[in-house]
């Protein structure tokens, strides 16, 4: 699991510049990494979202999967309908501790070009999601 660096605020700091808690939706749906691709995008398109939070058989997540990668996956010359979550490479981390600070949290999704980047606890349970503002 690679979590983001976690920095903690100084005294004083300007509460726009708080941590990923202060500004993460929550999880949302949930996911097991052996879903396949068309399930995934079938569970996406029921539950309205853009995202999924995808966890392995023990409920820990292992990562974050996006309507646009699922959709590049099905479109791609090597498709099949046994491709599952996990086989997708990119599936698995980057993520952010609710304590990460917002500024760094956002440093790590532009650098990576990621519209969203799963929270999780000390264990490692999804606990919500940083969303990308539009």
């Amino acid at each position: 699991m690679t979590l983001v660096h976690v920095q903690s605020r100084p005294a004083g700091a300007h509460p726009a510049h708080g941590t990923v808690a202060d500004a993460m939706d929550a999880a949302g749906p949930q996911v097991w990494e052996d879903m396949t691709v068309e399930v995934a995008l079938s569970v996406m398109a029921a539950a309205r979202t853009g995202h999924l939070v995808v966890c392995d058989e023990d409920g820990l997540c292992t990562g974050l999967v996006t309507r646009a990668r699922l959709t590049a996956v099905r479109d791609g010359s090597g498709y099949t309908d046994m491709i599952r979550l996990r086989d997708i490479a990119d599936v698995i981390g980057p993520f952010a501790s609710p304590l990460t600070t917002r500024a760094e949290a956002e440093r790590v999704m532009r650098c990576r070009r990621l519209g969203a980047l799963p929270v999780v606890d000390e264990h490692g349970s999804a606990v919500g999601v940083l969303a990308q503002t539009r």
